[in-house]
């Protein structure tokens, strides 16, 4: 049985920041039945819904048995309100094996630098450098993630 970081491999900034957690860009079908047997069962997809997509996500995840949900970034969408939907998802996915991801990992980065900075303690430097590796590349995504943290932490 593969790993949940094994069944991705080929997806774009693929990683595993977190025990459980897995990010990167889009999977395929067969990413989706190999994650499925590493044992993933939750699937957050944060691209929006009309963005082109080689498959129907919500309609695979039902017939392999894994929860699925969405919550669309964009532009419009870098919020508060947008950022603690993702974070409550996170913070609630328990000891379930968790697939996190956008087109290409960028937007993925904002919301785990926040969360690994408010839930992990992790520094703010080490945070935004793992939001590199899982493929971080827009100043907006880092502040947005940044900035909610620094909001949140000073709290």
């Amino acid at each position: 049985m593969p790993t949940p970081l094994e069944a991705l491999a080929g997806v774009a900034n693929a990683a595993q920041p977190l025990p459980g957690l897995v990010t990167g860009g889009q999977p395929t079908e067969a990413h989706f039945k190999a994650l499925k047997e590493a044992g993933v069962e939750l699937i957050l997809d944060i691209r929006d819904p009309m963005e082109p997509r080689p498959f129907d996500e919500p309609a695979l995840a039902a017939k392999l048995g894994m929860e699925y949900v969405n919550v669309p970034v964009h532009g419009g969408t870098l919020t508060d309100e947008t950022i603690e939907k993702i974070l409550a998802i996170l913070r609630g996915r328990g000891a379930r094996s968790t697939l996190f991801h956008c087109a290409s990992g960028n937007r993925v980065a904002g919301p785990m630098i926040a969360h690994l900075i408010l839930d992990h303690g992790v520094s703010e430097e080490e945070a935004v450098q793992m939001g590199m590796r899982i493929g971080l590349r827009g100043a907006e995504i880092l502040q947005w993630g940044t900035d909610y943290a620094a909001r949140k932490k000073g709290a």
